[in-house]
């Protein structure tokens, strides 16, 4: 299944630099990690905004959730999602 995922960060001013280096890092490792296993297939970042859009393709929701939830800056993100579906006049024969 392919979902829409917008994740914007929300780090606190107060969290010390050396930390939110340490979760950068991490978040770096395991997105890229989720990109080569093909679960994150898209990664687009939203221009003058700490945010991003994403598409994933995973086999349900609850893998979703895992997915999202083992993120190291997720306790600081907003995260909206929608499912989505292929479009009947695409010519991509790789976008379900």
């Amino acid at each position: 299944m392919l979902f829409k995922v917008e994740m914007k960060v929300n780090i606190p001013p107060e969290m010390p630099a050396e930390k939110v280096d340490i979760i950068k890092s991490k978040e770096k490792a395991y997105s890229q990690e989720l990109q080569r296993q093909g679960k994150w297939r898209h990664l687009w970042r939203v221009a003058g905004s700490y945010a991003n859009v994403s598409i994933f393709d995973v086999q349900d929701n609850a893998e979703l959730q895992d997915l999202i939830s083992g993120l190291p800056l997720f306790p600081y993100m907003e995260i909206n999602v929608a499912p989505l579906c292929r479009h009947p006049s695409s010519i991509h024969s790789d976008d379900r």
